[in-house]
This record gives C-alpha cells, sequence and structure tokens, in this order.
C-alpha cells in the first residue's frame, strides 16, 4: 500500500478502477445473462424454493432481491460505524469483494437440479457486491477534493460501464461460438461467464486494494475487531452519526428525496432486462431476436450511460448539483411514462437508450452530491444511510414489481406508478436548491 496526498490523481485513478474490477456484476449478472438464463432454466413455469412452492418466476426474483436489499440495509449501518471506529474500512471492502466474487464463481452449478443452492450462491452475489458498495463510495470525501467529486464520480462509473462491456462481448462470443474454446454448448459458456465475471471482479480489484488508503491513527488489533466492545462503539459511533444527521436539514431533505426517486430508477435499472426477455410484453418474432435485440438495448445502455455520467458532472459545473438532479429526475420520468407504452423492439431501443443516459447521470451526480454535504470524519457511517436509503428503496421497488406482476399478469402498471415518484422528489430538491 503507497500513501498519497488528498486529491493525488493516482489515488482518484484507483479508486475509480473499482467501479472498473465490480460493475461487471450488475452488467452481466444482474442485467445481461443471468436473467436470460434464469429465464431459460424456469421455461416461464412457477419454481419452487425451500420450503415455498408454485412462485411465478418474474415475481421470484423481484421477492428475492427485496429480500437481499432489506438484509444488507440492515446491517450496513453497523458494519459501517464499526468501519469508522475501528478504521477498517478497507478490510470491510475486501470481505463483501471477495465474497461477492466467489459467489459468483459458484453459479457456475446453477441449474435447475441445484436450483436451492444456486439462488442461496446469487443471495451472496448480490451481498457481496452492494455490500462492499457503502465502504468504496465512503472514500470518495476521504481522497477527492470538493471541486473533483462531480468527475471522479463520472469516471468511475464510466469506467464500469466501458469496462464491463468488454468482459460483456467477450462472453456473448464465447456463448455464440462455444466450439471454439471446445465448450460443450451455450449453457456451458453462460456458467463459464459466471466465473469470468468473479475472476475479472477479484483481479482488477486487486489495484485499488493497493492504492487506497487503510487505517491511520487506530489503536484497535484485528484480533478485537469480533468483540462486544468493537460492536457496541460502531453502534454508539452510528448513533452518534444519526444525531448529526438530524441536525442537518439539507441532507436530511437530499437523503429523503434520493430515498424517492431511488425506487423507480434502481428498480428498472435491475429489473428491466426481465420486463424486455417477456415476449407477451415486447413483440419480438422470436426467443433468439429477443435475446439478441436484449443485449443490443443493453450495451446502447452502457455507452450511453458512461456518457451521461460525464454530461451530468459537466452540467453540474454549470447549473450546480441540485439543478441538474431535477433535470435528470425529469428526464426519468418521462422514461417511465414513456415505457408503460412500449410494446415493440424499436420502442424498447428507444427507451433503452434514455434509461442508460439517465442512468449514468443519476447514479453518478448523486453519489458526488452527498459526498459534498457529509462530514468526512465519519463518511463511511454517512455513507451506510446513503446505502441504506438506496436499498429499502430498492425493497420497496422490486416489491412493488413483482406485487404488480402476480395480481396483473404484467408490470405495465408499476412502471407507470413510478413515473409519478419524481413529482415529490422533485419537489424536494427544489427545497435544497433554495436553502
Amino acid at each position: 500500500m503507497r500513501f498519497y496526498k488528498k486529491g493525488d490523481k493516482k489515488l482518484l485513478n484507483a479508486w475509480a478502477v473499482y467501479d472498473w474490477a465490480n460493475s461487471v456484476y450488475p452488467l452481466v449478472i444482474s442485467t445481461a445473462i443471468f436473467p436470460i438464463y434464469f429465464k431459460s432454466i424456469t421455461k416461464g413455469e412457477s419454481v419452487d424454493f425451500l420450503w415455498f412452492n408454485s412462485i411465478e418466476n418474474d415475481a421470484f426474483i423481484g421477492y428475492i432481491s427485496s429480500f437481499t436489499f432489506l438484509i444488507l440495509a440492515i446491517i450496513s449501518p453497523l458494519l459501517s460505524g464499526i468501519a469508522d471506529h475501528t478504521g477498517y474500512k478497507k478490510l470491510f471492502m475486501k470481505f463483501f469483494c471477495y465474497l461477492g466474487a466467489i459467489s459468483c464463481m459458484l453459479l457456475y452449478s446453477f441449474d435447475l437440479d441445484n436450483f436451492d443452492l444456486g439462488i442461496i450462491y446469487y443471495f451472496f452475489a448480490v451481498v457481496g457486491f452492494w455490500g462492499s458498495l457503502v465502504f468504496y463510495n465512503s472514500y470518495l470525501p476521504d481522497i477527492a477534493n470538493i471541486d473533483q467529486q462531480d468527475i471522479t464520480s463520472a469516471k468511475g462509473y464510466s469506467l464500469g460501464y466501458l469496462g464491463s462491456i468488454i468482459l460483456l462481448i467477450f462472453c456473448l462470443v464465447m456463448m455464440q461460438f462455444p466450439e471454439i474454446l471446445n465448450l460443450n454448448d451455450q449453457q456451458q459458456a453462460v456458467k463459464i461467464s459466471f466465473v469470468l465475471v468473479g475472476f475479472w471482479w477479484l483481479v482488477f480489484s486487486q489495484y485499488s486494494f493497493y492504492h487506497l488508503p487503510g487505517r491511520k491513527h487506530y489503536n484497535i488489533k484485528k484480533s478485537d475487531l469480533y468483540s462486544i466492545n468493537t460492536f457496541l462503539s460502531g453502534f454508539n459511533q452510528l448513533v452518534d452519526v444519526l444525531k448529526q444527521l438530524k441536525g442537518n436539514r439539507k441532507l436530511r431533505i437530499f437523503l429523503l428525496s434520493f430515498f424517492i426517486f431511488t425506487i423507480p430508477t434502481q428498480t428498472i435499472i435491475l429489473l428491466a432486462s426481465y420486463f424486455g426477455a417477456d415476449l407477451d410484453e415486447i413483440s419480438w418474432k422470436n426467443a433468439e431476436s429477443m435475446q439478441t435485440g436484449l443485449i443490443l438495448a443493453i450495451i446502447v445502455i452502457q455507452i450511453l450511460a458512461a456518457a451521461g455520467a460525464y454530461l451530468s458532472a459537466k452540467l453540474s459545473d454549470i447549473f450546480g448539483n441540485v439543478r441538474t438532479l431535477i433535470a435528470i429526475n425529469i428526464l426519468w420520468g418521462i422514461i417511465c411514462f414513456y415505457g408503460y407504452f412500449v410494446t415493440t423492439p424499436t420502442e424498447f431501443y428507444i427507451a433503452a437508450g434514455f434509461i442508460g443516459l439517465g442512468m449514468g447521470g443519476i447514479q453518478s451526480l448523486s453519489r458526488s452530491t452527498y459526498s459534498k454535504l457529509i462530514d468526512v470524519k465519519y463518511s463511511t457511517s454517512y455513507f451506510s444511510f446513503y446505502d441504506v436509503s438506496q436499498k429499502l428503496s430498492i425493497v420497496l421497488g422490486t416489491a412493488l414489481y413483482a406485487t404488480m406482476d402476480v395480481f396483473t399478469g404484467s408490470i405495465r402498471l408499476a412502471i407507470l406508478i413510478f413515473a409519478l415518484f419524481f413529482i415529490p422528489s422533485i419537489f424536494l430538491l427544489k427545497q435544497i436548491s433554495k436553502r
């Protein structure tokens, strides 16, 4: 591990590389390949999992996602308080990184005969990815000066979007021509893709771990990390930060707005592929054209998301963070309203393009805006509340998605309802801009 001054470009680049490392998970596992694979092995039928029987397959993914993010919302703040108290931020980040990467590799064994265990691996992959992000995001105010945070956040997301495309394209070529690598069939190529995601994540994260700062002035030994005193101290640290948060009106308003607009945006980002893969929702010619079209749409989303992240950073320099976020919220509201009427592949591609722009902008600028509002000394604990807001919003969003699918047989109504969430979020953001 090397030591750098705050704002050093090499340190900022090393931080951004972790986005390059871990973003293959949300693209390949969450968005592109796993949804198609899950649909193919369940064949549009209901599924049985542990003690639960005959769950509609799309609803099942929604409920599993809700449960996972609820667990994360419970444990993240406490672990963040412990990390701030002990200084072991990097250790926690590594733990979740390795948990997620190894779980992705274990998805190689996921099939109908191994369904329950495969879903458990999927659960831990989700926990690993999202669990590492709270510690990763909290580094931003530690390493970047105020005037660097927007563009640094954008650089991280852009590297993630573009890097994940590289691995995705390789995986797609491998799936299309499995005989080149002497693979048995496309299904084996899909499973190897899961392994490659974990390998990519593990390897490239090492560069970030080498350069990111570790502990500075803490006297707690690693052997004491699991003691009850450390647990209680971490909890007390979290309570102190919560008290500070209650006294910061601007930060409270931003978090509430972030929570509201993340319900529709993150749910759409996470589950749009399941909507696009449904032949009853989009009029694809056949299953093969659906798979090709869906992958093309995903690549378009990633490329435009990288552009959206940088564009939002540039616009924030001109108009300010809050005004730019308001504009992006308006864009998302239009996307949701339009999405309700999407039925053809062409309309789906148009929606995908605007989702990409909106995704890059809202993810990047939300992170850097929050980073500017918090006390750097307690950055991990503060980002845990950001993280909890995000996860609880995903719990509500995915639950709404699943419920609409169960009761109406379609998630179109959920998409239309999502458009309404941007009205209060924009109102709250305007309250910040007036202050």
